[in-house]
């Protein structure tokens, strides 16, 4: 409540003298040095910094009442007590509004005057104000709105600062907790480098330290450390502070890339090789192996962190990650101290890898988990040792606001089946049960046979069977409950048919978002039945599926709004999102009827379909911000006329389509030429100022290139394929052009030392780094300067002086590749893979082809980067021994794709193994091939020498979640 000057009429006055250190000079007046103000209530503050000295009365009894600092100074036995004047030497705003308050006015607390006014507090000791200042900081470090407006990590930092300078414990928890909660916040922050070490590892102690993963902690550590390490004192302290930071890590729930990753890091290495000593001790126990806690005297280090303020749990590739693992996460933490408790946890430990005994039920006991409300998405991708049916029962009791859940790349997973477990976990609205698509998409191959294996019955103790006879009972037997899925993603997935559709549809009544790339066992018929049903969708994906006709006109039909008469618009009417791409079974008239609909979309993919030009001058929409017309007989007239009416275009991909270089839509029969895309074209995509991704082929040259310029300042992604030339002096010129490029990829272009340099040392962003069969004089020079930015590299005939000395420069200044390919090197030898796995053992995919003898002598060597998920070896060596597909199988542990050639298989072939000792694979292909002689080469080959191989057929074998098929195509996969 204010007070007036008038309550405090027998108070005597005092004159307080405050002097302004820092007078800020006013330009238009001359002031005078000093000022009386005989009421403080009604000054006004922003006034007092053009003054040096400020007088002002103020009640020597008010002071005293609400002031230390005044009491002590004026009703003690200071010669001050007796004087009509103090002087006060303070921050003259701050000390005005500090006087304020003392006179009741109200007072605007905020994150940039608190530390003031809290420090003035405390000198001048006035209690309401500590108090007021203290309750401010309580409500803004505790509010449930993470991260709080009001503080940013700049702050964070200011008041953690001041706080350990005033000693205040009170403030330092808070800064701790406010850390600990906000951490995935805090570390995407620049100023999160300078958040000071006590404070770093105080939060990441706390109870409620909240990340996504031990891999979002392990990373900004990392981040931490290697921007800090200099400004310890001394050696001695620097490791033990780094040490003791890192160790709170749980190395034992790191994803498998990662920690392979991480083993050359200097500050990692460590803890990066006992990370991956517990994953293969997980991995290596058969059939599917118990985890080995003897060594672990706490077994928090196996707790994944999920706390009350969680709203995302991580734990893609982590194969390790069981049902146990995850139950011991959300029991409550008293029981891993009682002792009786703790002997009932080890057990379960010990038995729950191996699911084939009798019982393998969760002990009762350990069925009172947590309930963590904030949490609403999972990620367990890749985790193929977890209990699906397990985990889902966790999820239903400790997640009840679960949205989205993410189970990629499982193929222990059977569709329906899975989303009959979903009926426990009801407000999920999203799922991901992607997988690799299949290489068997019909318009792409040539099949010559096609056989399904039949893979043995499991045993009836296997827990996966009661999972399976969920599976295939009959959808009619029961009327599923209505999901709340709108989003779904079944992408690659073969066991997904038009049977399977049907219970989606009555499942998921309310879908808006789906999925089904690559699903080639559903029929055109499936498809339509399935837009019939679902007349929500606003984005479907349909790219390499039998989508046809039939589709078309579910999608282009007057849907019903449940009224009595039928509504006027269709489902592609109201579709954001189309890609049909690779889909031959639309016909041109077809397409165009689709394309006269259209008028919201956002993201269209067209991509080798029968596209004409009338089909895209039938457009309606205005709204695109993605188009992909790739390999499709498109027009520049037609491209531009769709390019005119979407000014939101940020997505353009144009390979492949050569009547481009024609002036018409006709389809003449003449030589294509190097000429550049034509004025119109030109003019639309030059008013583009937000283009972030192009892909262009024939017609795509230099001019292209310098009349898009104004277009391409925000480009992220360029990709130029055959029938595109750039130029030298356009190469040279594209990171002027293009500042932000993420990515570059360039196919049978001139390239030259000079040009590469220019993109290294330019794009500070550059990630992606693909050549293929350019021309020109490039040699190790041009890998030289550092890459450290670079995650992917591919290098395909266009390095065919690459020697091993080469291979290790390369991988002196490209450290942190996930992904590698090589083709055409045939200088390389078998030391080669010992420099490929030192250097990157945290590799996802390496495609090896025509690289000398690097498999001469076996891939032992090569299979220390554990990580891999995707390996082509082929061509390098015959060295590859009968086991090998197993034995690369057991040995990386992520391993789905494997590409080999019969050309490099010692004993002549290779050994399939059997659905159970497959581990991960999902796609095997063993290309065939026959050696020919050159038909003008007369002369004798000499002894030992290769005759040119040439390709005669695939065999491709793909894995789903019920059966093997073996099929043989003419293509060359």
């Amino acid at each position: 409540m204010e007070v007036s000057v008038s309550d405090d009429e027998d108070d005597q006055l005092i004159l307080l003298v405050c002097t302004n250190p820092t007078p800020t000079p006013d330009p238009y007046h001359n002031h005078p040095i000093e000022e009386f103000l005989t009421d403080i209530i009604l000054s006004d503050l922003s006034t007092f910094l053009n003054f040096h000295t400020i007088k002002l009365h103020a009640h020597r009894n008010r002071l005293i009442h609400h002031s230390l600092y005044f009491r002590g100074l004026l009703s003690g036995s200071f010669s001050e007590s007796c004087l009509g004047s103090i002087t006060i030497n303070w921050n003259l705003p701050v000390f005005m509004q500090i006087l304020k308050h003392i006179y009741g006015c109200s007072l605007d607390i905020t994150s940039q005057n608190v530390l003031p006014l809290y420090e003035g507090a405390l000198y001048f000791g006035v209690d309401t104000l500590i108090v007021k200042c203290e309750d401010w900081f309580s409500e803004v470090f505790s509010r449930n709105e993470f991260p709080s407006t009001q503080i940013q990590t700049e702050d964070l930092i200011q008041i953690w600062k001041f706080a350990s300078d005033h000693a205040s414990d009170f403030i330092l928890h808070l800064c701790i907790g406010y850390l600990a909660r906000n951490f995935m916040w805090a570390k995407k922050n620049n100023f999160f480098r300078e958040v000071p070490y006590n404070l770093l590892l105080s939060s990441v102690k706390h109870p409620h330290l909240t990340v996504d993963s031990e891999m979002h902690l392990s990373d900004a550590l990392l981040l931490w450390l290697e921007s800090n390490m200099e400004n310890l004192e001394r050696r001695s302290e620097a490791e033990d502070n780094y040490n003791g930071i890192l160790k709170q890590i749980h190395v034992e729930l790191l994803p498998l890339w990662f920690a392979a990753g991480k083993r050359n890091s200097f500050y990692f290495r460590q803890l990066a090789e006992e990370s991956l000593g517990s994953i293969f001790r997980a991995l290596n126990i058969l059939p599917i192996g118990s985890l080995d806690i003897s060594g672990y005297s706490d077994l928090q280090h196996l707790r994944i962190r999920v706390t009350e303020y969680s709203k995302k749990i991580d734990l893609s590739n982590c194969p390790q990650i069981t049902s146990a693992i995850l139950l011991l996460s959300l029991i409550p933490e008293s029981y891993l101290t009682d002792p009786m408790q703790r002997k009932i946890i080890e057990q379960f430990f010990n038995n729950s890898g191996h699911p084939i005994q009798e019982k393998y039920e969760f002990p009762q006991k350990l069925l009172e988990t947590f309930i963590f409300e904030a949490v609403q998405e999972v990620d367990i991708s890749k985790c193929r040792r977890l209990l699906i049916e397990h985990a889902v029962n966790c999820f239903s009791q400790s997640f009840p606001s679960l949205r989205i859940l993410k189970a990629a790349y499982l193929l222990n997973i059977r569709t329906t089946g899975f989303l009959q477990l979903l009926e426990k976990c009801s407000l999920v609205n999203e799922v991901d049960l992607t997988v690799d698509v299949t290489p068997l998409i019909p318009a792409s191959v040539t099949i010559l046979s096609s056989s399904p294996v039949v893979i043995p019955l499991v045993p009836e103790k296997t827990p996966s069977l009661k999972y399976k006879a969920v599976e295939t009972m009959s959808f009619h037997e029961s009327r599923p409950q209505i999901s709340y899925v709108t989003k779904l993603s079944l992408e690659g997935r073969t066991d997904v048919s038009d049977l399977s559709l049907q219970y989606i549809s009555k499942f998921c009544v309310s879908l808006c978002h789906l999925n089904i790339k690559g699903c080639i066992c559903v029929t055109d018929i499936g498809i339509s039945d399935l837009i019939h049903r679902c007349n929500k969708l606003n984005s479907i994906v349909v790219c390499d599926t039998s989508f046809g006709i039939n589709s078309v006109q579910a999608l282009c039909s007057a849907i019903s709004d449940g009224g009595n008469f039928p509504s006027l618009h269709s489902v592609v009417s109201n579709l954001q999102a189309l890609h049909m791409g690779g889909c031959i079974g639309i016909s041109e008239l077809s397409l165009q009827e689709l394309m006269s609909q259209t008028q919201v979309l956002k993201n269209l993919c067209l991509r080798g379909t029968y596209l004409v030009d009338q089909a895209l001058f039938n457009f309606k929409g205005s709204s695109l911000e993605m188009l992909d017309v790739s390999d499709t007989k498109i027009s520049e007239a037609a491209l531009s006329f769709v390019i005119h009416g979407n000014p939101s275009l940020k997505s353009l991909k144009a390979r492949g389509c050569k009547n481009l270089l024609k002036g018409d839509s006709s389809i003449e029969k003449r030589e294509p030429s190097f000429s550049s895309l034509h004025e119109e074209l030109h003019a639309e995509l030059g008013k583009k100022s937000r283009l972030e991704e192009i892909e262009f082929g024939w017609g795509f040259s230099s001019f292209s290139l310098s009349a898009l310029e104004p277009a391409l300042t925000s480009l992220k992604t360029i990709n130029v394929g055959l029938g595109g030339m750039l130029g030298e002096d356009a190469l040279r010129q594209l990171p002027a052009i293009c500042p932000l490029l993420e990515t570059i990829i360039l196919h049978f272009q001139v390239m030259s030392d000079i040009i590469v340099r220019k993109l290294v040392t330019s794009l500070m962003n550059l990630q992606v780094l693909v050549l293929c069969y350019c021309f020109g004089d490039i040699s190790i020079s041009s890998f030289k300067l550092p890459m450290q930015n670079l995650r992917k590299l591919r290098l395909e005939r266009v390095t065919p002086w690459m020697t091993n000395d080469d291979l290790v420069i390369l991988s002196q200044n490209c450290r942190n590749l996930v992904e590698l390919s090589l083709l055409g090197c045939p200088l390389l030898n078998s030391d080669s893979q010992q420099i490929i796995s030192r250097a990157w053992p945290g590799l996802v995919s390496m495609h090896l082809e025509e690289c000398g003898e690097i498999t001469a002598n076996g891939v032992s060597v090569l299979l220390n980067c554990r990580a891999l998920e995707d390996l082509l070896l082929r061509h390098n060596g015959l060295g590859l021994q009968r086991n090998f597909i197993l034995h690369a199988a057991s040995e990386l542990p992520l391993l789905r794709k494997l590409s080999l050639d019969i050309c490099d298989a010692i004993e002549g072939g290779f050994d399939i193994p059997n659905y159970a000792d497959r581990y991960s694979l999902s796609t095997l292909k063993i290309a065939k091939c026959k050696s020919q002689r050159c038909a003008f080469n007369v002369s004798v080959p000499p002894p030992g020498s290769r005759r040119r191989s040439v390709h005669v057929e695939t065999l491709v074998l793909v894995w789903n979640c019920e059966n093997l098929t073996r099929t043989v195509v003419k293509e060359r996969l």
